[in-house]
C-alpha cells in the first residue's frame, strides 16, 4: 500500500469511529424511544447501518495493521514499472494519453487514476520500461498502448 493510500484509509477509519459511529448510536437510541421495536423500521434500519459501519471499521483496522506501507518517492526503479509507479500511456490507435498510478487493491479508484496492482492493466505494465509497447487484454477487447513515461511521485 502506498503511504498516501494508507493515510486516506486512516482518515476514513477516523471518520467512521468519531463521526458516523456516534451518529448511528444516537439514531438507535432515538428509534428505541419510539416504542415497540418489532415494528420499528427506523430502529431496524439504524441497526443495519451500524452493522455496516462496524464491519467497515474492523476491515480497515485489519488491513491497516497488516499493510506494508511503501514510500513511492524512495523507489529507485528508473524507467521500469513497479508498484507505486505513475505511468503515462498513449493509445496506439488514437494517441490519446491516460495516466495511472499502480496502487494496492484497497486504495484503487479508477476515477482518480489509481489502478489496483491485481488489475489486468497493472499486471500487463509491471516490469515494462518507458518506451515499451504493451498489449492489454481487457473485457472490451485487446488494446495496444505505448508507455510514454514512468515516474514515482508518491
Amino acid at each position: 500500500m502506498t503511504a498516501k493510500g494508507a493515510q486516506r484509509l486512516r482518515a476514513e477509519l477516523e471518520e467512521l469511529k468519531s463521526v458516523k459511529r456516534p451518529a448511528i448510536i444516537e439514531a438507535i437510541a432515538e428509534a428505541r424511544a419510539h416504542g415497540d421495536l418489532k415494528e420499528n423500521a427506523e430502529y431496524h434500519a439504524a441497526r443495519e447501518q451500524q452493522g455496516f459501519i462496524e464491519g467497515r471499521i474492523k476491515h480497515l483496522e485489519g488491513e491497516l495493521s497488516n499493510a506494508q506501507i511503501i514510500d513511492v518517492t524512495k523507489l529507485a526503479a528508473g524507467d521500469r514499472v513497479v508498484f507505486g509507479a505513475t505511468v503515462v500511456l498513449a493509445d496506439a490507435d488514437s494517441d490519446e494519453e491516460t495516466t495511472y498510478q499502480i496502487v494496492g487493491d484497497l486504495e484503487a479508484d479508477i476515477k482518480q487514476g489509481l489502478i489496483a496492482i491485481s488489475s489486468p492493466v497493472a499486471r500487463a505494465l509491471i516490469g515494462k520500461n518507458a518506451g515499451d509497447a504493451v498489449t492489454i487484454e481487457a473485457p472490451g477487447g485487446t488494446r495496444e498502448y505505448d508507455i510514454v513515461s514512468v515516474t514515482y511521485l508518491g
